[in-house]
């Protein structure tokens, strides 16, 4: 480690991405007691419409939704590389190769106001962890409301419709696709991405995110 470095971990101590805690030194990301005890995500038998196969890193509760609050809305940049880092191997173990990765879009709106698309730094870690060409093939064409304010599936359901347009058709022909995306809740978002690519001509579609809600039969 150079100098420049020590002297910047004694300025900025490097802290676990879960729960605050200042890292030790042979730490990374996660302090020992998180990567221990936080609960991977299991996903018992779910599954999403339009979408293959999917994986997340951890269930959206506790540390792990404070995390992620944090880093959308607090701007901690920072926890991209973390998250992409265990999405991708998550990824590896469960969902197997993809042709080409992309991800959740958010609108311009939002872009504008959060200065940057949480979704899109966490995809392209993946996609350098995996070395798989990461690019942007959805576009978000309405600023709907947020899916977190929408109590019902079928609310959720019918708020993203319409939503999202393909780009790239040349890109999206024929590819296995692997969708990320921060937060699975209903999995109504995941869904309709999914029948965009597909109507575009994907050959199918893997989905990934950092955290997912519980599934109701578990």
């Amino acid at each position: 480690m150079s100098a420049v470095h020590r002297l910047l971990d004694l300025i900025y101590p490097r802290k676990c991405v879960l729960c605050r805690e200042i890292l030790h030194k042979e730490e990374t990301d996660l302090c020992k007691r998180c990567r221990l005890e936080t609960p991977r995500y299991y996903c018992f038998g779910r599954k999403l419409p339009r979408i293959a196969d999917f994986t997340a890193v951890w269930y959206y509760e506790d540390q792990v939704r404070e995390s992620l609050i944090r880093y959308k809305f607090g701007n901690v940049r920072s926890y991209a590389s973390a998250y992409g880092r265990f999405a991708a191997m998550r990824i590896m173990e469960d969902l197997g190769p993809a042709d080409i990765i992309t991800w959740v879009p958010v609108s311009a709106r939002r872009k504008w106001q959060r200065g940057y698309d949480q979704v899109e730094l966490i995809a392209k870690v993946v996609g350098l962890e995996l070395g798989i060409p990461c690019e942007p093939l959805l576009k978000k064409v309405r600023h709907n409301r947020p899916q977190s304010s929408l109590e019902k599936a079928e609310q959720r359901r019918a708020n993203v419709l319409g939503v999202y347009q393909p780009l790239q058709i040349e890109r999206i022909r024929g590819r296995r696709i692997l969708l990320i995306d921060d937060i699975l809740t209903t999995g109504a978002t995941a869904s309709e991405c999914a029948r965009v690519l597909l109507t575009a001509g994907a050959k199918e579609i893997i989905f990934a995110a950092v955290a997912a809600g519980r599934n109701q039969n578990e």
